[in-house]
């Protein structure tokens, strides 16, 4: 009934229609995205069809014995059409993990897509999990704004976004990454954690030029300098900055206050605002001074889960439906 393959070129134009139209994707999940650091990974992405019909598709990468939802992506799992069912979700599972079992995979490491960015309730596979007995090995909180319940900023955040008002502060949308990257991001991230952004400016600017409607970019200036930016990822449901960064004087300028509450304003016909996580070690330590930054906002927090499976745990999807 259904059967599995292992993504190869010939799938190019398959593989991105099925993402554009599926119920639970974005555009992490389009080829050119997923392949601009193909040689950091090898690609383990996997398709599954019922008959000659393509179902669902598992964005993915392989390491040893191991398959993981895609290492170069913020999330992932199984992504599938407006009209897959649960019970559809339980045979995909069990023709998928009896696959990689006998691959010789014998883990599989999954970060479903959160519910925020589903275009219509996603979640079967959550349930496929606990039937798997599936292992939680992490859990992130994602500060978030939800539009339709906007909770407005609290009396502190409203007069720091003031000073960046009366500082005359400018916020420009401009595809120049390389003046924020090499003035405001790259040292702030070398000085605070001795890292690098996860993308070069090469990287960046190619993906800007190959999603110019999903990834946009915005500097701010004061007096003619830039003081911060942003970059922002946007879905069909959620705005969320990818990046963003501040020069050390952002507090008595606000200008990342002042930054944050244009784009909240700029992205409300959005369904959510997405700040992203505030988790470390795994999702074990809470940076409080962060989650509070951002729920003055008035975001508060959804989970994404992260899990391992035995592949060869596909057995105990037999005979659980009745």
């Amino acid at each position: 009934m259904y059967s599995v393959a292992q993504y190869t070129p010939t799938y190019y134009t398959q593989w991105n229609e099925f993402v554009a139209n599926s119920k639970n994707g974005t555009f992490l999940f389009h080829r050119d995205y997923m392949e601009y650091h193909s040689d950091r990974f090898t690609d383990f992405s996997l398709l599954v069809f019922e008959k000659n019909k393509l179902i669902a598709v598992l964005p993915a990468n392989r390491v040893g014995d191991v398959v993981y939802s895609h290492q170069g992506l913020t999330y992932g799992g199984l992504v599938y059409g407006f009209d897959t069912k649960q019970r559809d979700i339980i045979a995909i599972y069990r023709e998928l993990l009896l696959w990689l079992y006998t691959a010789g995979i014998s883990k599989l490491h999954l970060k479903p897509v959160p519910a925020i960015y589903h275009k219509l309730p996603a979640q079967e596979q959550e349930y496929v999990f606990f039937l798997l007995n599936a292992v939680l090995e992490k859990r992130d909180g994602l500060s978030v704004i939800d539009y339709a319940m906007k909770i407005q900023p609290t009396k502190s955040r409203r007069e720091a976004i003031k000073r960046g008002v009366k500082k005359n502060l400018k916020i420009v949308e401009e595809p120049d990454f390389k003046l924020f990257w090499t003035e405001i991001l790259m040292p702030n991230l070398k000085k605070k954690h001795n890292v690098k952004p996860v993308h070069t400016i090469e990287e960046i600017e190619y993906l800007y030029s190959r999603f110019p409607d999903s990834i946009k970019h915005y500097n701010v200036y004061f007096e003619g300098k830039i003081v911060a930016g942003t970059t922002m990822y946007l879905t069909d449901t959620v705005a969320h900055p990818q990046y963003i960064s501040g020069q050390e004087d952002k507090n008595a300028l606000g200008s990342l206050d002042y930054l944050y509450n244009y784009l909240i304003d700029t992205y409300s016909a959005k369904n959510y605002f997405d700040f992203g996580p505030s988790t470390e070690s795994n999702g074990r330590k809470l940076n409080e001074g962060l989650v509070f930054w951002k729920e003055t906002f008035g975001a508060r927090t959804i989970i994404q889960d992260f899990y391992s499976i035995a592949t060869d745990s596909y057995k105990l999807l037999d005979n659980v439906l009745i």
